[in-house]
Parts: C-alpha cells; sequence; structure tokens
C-alpha cells in the first residue's frame, strides 16, 4: 500500500530537485555580471558556490502567495547570497579604511564650509595631496574590493544586510522579509543623489539601476574605465558623508 505521505514527499523534493537545475542558470549569470566588477582576487567558483546556496534558499523557502515569481525571488536571493559572501571576506586593510575615513571627513568639512558640493580640487587640497595623488588613491580603494553603495551606508538599525541595501531599497524588489522604512529611506537617497553632479547622477544610474560594468559605463560617458572607477569612488564617499547625520 502506497503511503500517501510518502508519495507527497518524494513530490515535493522532485519538484526541488527539478526547479534548482531549471534555474541553475541565474546563478552563473548574475555570478558573471559580479565577476566583472570585484577584484581579480575574488574567484568565480567562489561567487557561483554563495549564489548556487541562495538559489536553494530561494527555492526552499518560495511562497507564491507572497511573491510575484519564482524568478524574480530566485534573482534576489542570488545576488543576496553573494554580496554577503563577498562581504565576509572584508579585503579592507586598516591602511585602506583609514583613506576612506580621511577622504570622508575632508569632504564633510568642505560641504559644511561651502554649503555645496565638494569637488575633486578641493578635496585634495584640504587632504593636503596633489590631485593625482587623490585619483590615485580612489583607484586603489576601489581595487581594493567591492564597493557598493550599501557597504557605505548603514540603517537606523545598524543593519548593511543586502535586504536594505540602497539598490533593492530605491529599485523596490519585493522583500520576502519584510521592509525597513523602505519609502523614506528611498526618500533620503533619492534626495542625496540629486545632491551629485549630473555626470556622477548618470554613473549611479548606469551602475545601479540599469546594472552596467565601469567599463561599459566608460564607453558610454566616452570616460576610461579607470576613471569611472575614480568617480564612482567618489560617489560612494560623498554620499556616506552627506548621509552620516541621517543613519547615525
Amino acid at each position: 500500500m502506497k503511503n500517501k505521505n510518502g508519495g507527497k514527499k518524494t513530490d515535493v523534493n522532485a519538484w526541488r530537485e527539478a526547479t534548482i537545475v531549471e534555474y541553475s542558470y541565474l546563478v552563473k549569470h548574475i555570478a558573471s555580471r559580479f565577476a566583472m566588477r570585484v577584484p581579480s582576487t575574488v574567484f568565480f567558483d567562489e561567487l557561483v558556490s554563495a549564489g548556487s546556496l541562495g538559489l536553494i534558499d530561494a527555492v526552499d523557502k518560495f511562497d507564491p502567495s507572497k511573491h510575484v515569481s519564482l524568478k524574480t525571488y530566485a534573482q534576489y536571493r542570488i545576488k543576496g547570497a553573494i554580496l554577503d559572501e563577498l562581504r565576509s571576506m572584508d579585503p579592507y586593510s586598516r591602511a585602506m579604511r583609514k583613506k576612506i575615513q580621511e577622504i570622508t571627513k575632508a569632504v564633510k568639512v568642505i560641504e559644511d564650509r561651502k554649503g555645496s558640493q565638494a569637488i575633486d580640487h578641493e578635496i585634495s587640497a584640504e587632504m593636503g595631496i596633489s590631485l593625482e595623488a587623490y585619483h590615485d588613491m580612489l583607484t586603489n580603494i576601489h581595487g581594493a574590493t567591492v564597493l557598493r553603495l550599501d557597504e557605505f551606508i548603514k540603517t537606523k538599525k545598524n543593519d548593511t544586510h543586502s535586504r536594505t541595501s540602497f539598490q533593492d531599497g530605491v529599485k523596490g524588489h519585493e522583500n520576502p522579509a519584510g521592509s525597513f522604512d523602505r519609502e523614506e529611506l528611498k526618500f533620503i537617497l533619492s534626495e542625496t543623489i540629486k545632491t551629485l553632479s549630473k555626470k556622477e547622477q548618470m554613473v549611479v544610474s548606469l551602475y545601479y539601476f540599469d546594472e552596467l560594468t565601469l567599463k561599459e559605463i566608460g564607453e558610454v560617458l566616452s570616460l576610461t574605465e579607470s576613471r569611472i572607477c575614480q568617480i564612482h569612488t567618489s560617489i560612494l564617499i560623498k554620499l556616506k558623508a552627506r548621509l552620516g547625520d541621517y543613519f547615525n
């Protein structure tokens, strides 16, 4: 006699395995996009491994009554899992963190003093270094690790988990874990981004909304990839300085 419960369990397991296989292509696709943005010290297999765990988690936790589609939810969980893995690597040295703090402090001092956005030559002058040295510093910071805006901001709960990231907050992905004042976060970030220059706003839009690589953004704006790296790093540090009061 066939066990009904056993039959149901077998059916669920079969669906689970088939679904993981069906959506496994998403893991490699998303990992490939990340691979173009991360330092060479991060191996592609590490991204795929983390993304695979995200996919499995998505399949196991998917609830069709709460989520728009399994594919959308899986993409969300895969990206989150890869980001969490990259964060856990914490490749920043103490010296690198000190450089970020120095630039952030200089930006805040300048902007508090003049009441408008700090520009590169003002920041380098405030730090007592040449403009070339400042640009080199931005390049080195960018090359040291994965730089994303949610790494540079924290919510009022001091939470930098992917579910409250900049990209999810502004793009409005469905958040299965609940939201953290998403509309307020969206408004504050949007208003702060408006304080950036037009070129900087374009970089934010192309990188975080259109998900272009820095090289692709350089082609769009007719700038070198190195210069886009510098602009991107500068954007993150400026936003860190401007969002500091709110998130603290």
